[in-house]
């Protein structure tokens, strides 16, 4: 990838920032709460696609159960809780520990097939972990459970205040970014994206994808773990909802939507998505369906998602 392109998607990254820092003052200005809970769940599902784009886009691994690491961290909030802890730093640490371990093992499994095959069995993993929530009677089941209160810190319940959780949001997606990009830009972040190129050059050379493959699919879980705890307790519930495969297409299609491969795209791709669905439910409960509409125009007249557009419309660069 060429410097110009990536100063230009850095750029484009530093102002989405600049305009969720802006959005408490929006709030505010507008008398409007909902507007910044919102806001918070955007920033959440931002962190998941980003963490997704870095297995797909990066890696070409198409995992569609990624949303069984947005349970893990919801579930660790819900858990932790009704044992009695409430600190956030511990409820991030269990969600990020059991998705590592979960994804090492099944990536490990997923791993050694391709194509379609790697779909289906990340499918299987998740709905696995998805019915194994279902059967827990002490959480709620199939019908969740609520939280008795938002996570604290170091004692504090500053959580409890909405603008609180946002701000957190916004700042773990902004070291989230630039972790990916560090991840991207290295030399291990070149071997995964020259195995995405041509998987049988790399291994000619002397690279084998397997570990750098499964590396990213550990980092990408215990990311969007963090973006699952983040959901926990901007909704004050938690069910198996959270990881069901729905959630795991709607992860997909905001990274097609803002543009595969690129970072950027699906922190707007999780922001268009999200804001969509709020504005086209106002005039219709069949909003899915326009949904998808725009969906396929995006991917017909744009592959490379929003992302893909903006540059179009760029131009060329001299």
């Amino acid at each position: 990838m060429n410097a110009p392109r990536i100063a230009g998607r850095t750029k484009a990254a530093i102002l989405l920032f600049v305009l969720f820092a802006l959005v408490p003052a929006a709030a505010t200005a507008l008398d409007d709460p909902f507007f910044l809970v919102i806001a918070t769940r955007i920033l959440a599902f931002a962190i998941a696609a980003m963490a997704l784009d870095l297995v797909l886009g990066y890696g070409a691994m198409v995992s569609f159960g990624h949303a069984a690491y947005l349970g893990f961290g919801a579930y660790a909030v819900a858990i932790l809780t009704k044992l009695g802890i409430s600190d956030i730093g511990l409820h991030l640490l269990a969600a990020i520990a059991f998705s590592a371990l979960f994804a090492a093992i099944t990536g490990a499994i997923s791993l050694r097939t391709r194509g379609v095959y790697f779909i289906m069995i990340t499918l299987a993993f998740a709905q696995m972990a998805y019915f194994f929530f279902v059967s827990i009677s002490v959480l709620g089941g199939d019908d969740g459970t609520s939280l008795a209160q938002r996570s604290t810190l170091f004692g504090s319940d500053v959580l409890e205040n909405d603008m609180a959780p946002f701000y957190a949001a916004l700042a773990l997606l902004v070291g989230f970014y630039a972790l990916c990009s560090a991840i991207v830009g290295s030399r291990f972040g070149r071997v995964l994206q020259g195995t995405r190129e041509n998987r049988l050059r790399m291994e000619a050379i002397g690279f084998s994808p397997f570990p750098y493959q499964l590396t990213a699919f550990v980092i990408s879980g215990c990311i969007t773990s963090v973006a699952g705890v983040l959901l926990a307790n901007q909704a004050e519930f938690v069910s198996p909802a959270f990881m069901n495969w729905h959630r795991s297409g709607e992860l997909i299609v905001m990274v097609v939507l803002g543009g595969v491969g690129t970072l950027t795209g699906p922190i707007g791709g999780a922001v268009v998505a999200l804001l969509l669905e709020e504005w086209l439910a106002v005039f219709t409960e069949h909003w899915k369906l326009a949904f998808g509409l725009i969906l396929v125009l995006v991917v017909l007249f744009s592959r490379g998602g929003v992302a893909g557009l903006i540059e179009k419309l760029k131009g060329p660069r001299t």
